[in-house]
C-alpha cells in the first residue's frame, strides 16, 4: 500500500501532518507541490472528494488569483491551480490513488 502526502514543506499543516505520521510510524511519499505540481488528475481526484475546487481560499495566493480564478471556466481554473500549487487546500493524504484526507484533524488520522 503506497501512502501519499501532497503539499508545501513550510506549511504548518503540512508539518503536523508530516510529524504525526513519522511519530505514528506511517510510511509515506512527500509530493512537494513547490518541485512536482500537480497534474490534471490529481486536481480532478481532490475535487471529486471534496465536492469542489480544491482552493485554499483563505491563503495568500488564493486571493492573490481570487479574480481570475472565479471567472476562469474550468479549463482556465485547472491551469490556474496547476501553476499557482500554492492555492491548493493541503494537505492532502491519499492511500493507493484514493484520497483519503484533506487537512489535518487529528480525530480523522487516529
Amino acid at each position: 500500500m503506497k501512502t501519499r502526502l501532497f503539499g508545501i514543506p513550510n506549511c504548518d499543516t503540512v508539518k503536523k501532518v508530516r510529524t504525526y505520521l513519522e511519530n505514528k510510524k506511517v510510511a509515506y511519499e512527500f509530493v512537494d507541490f513547490k518541485k512536482q505540481p500537480p497534474t490534471e488528475s490529481d486536481i480532478k481526484r481532490w475535487k471529486s472528494f471534496m465536492k469542489t475546487w480544491p482552493v485554499n481560499t483563505k491563503g495568500p495566493t488564493y486571493r492573490k488569483i481570487s479574480e481570475k480564478f472565479e471567472a476562469a471556466s474550468d479549463s482556465q481554473k485547472m491551469k490556474l491551480l496547476i501553476e499557482n500549487s500554492s492555492a491548493i487546500k493541503r494537505p492532502i493524504l491519499e492511500k493507493d490513488g484514493s484520497v483519503k484526507a484533506v487537512g489535518f484533524d487529528p480525530n480523522y488520522y487516529q
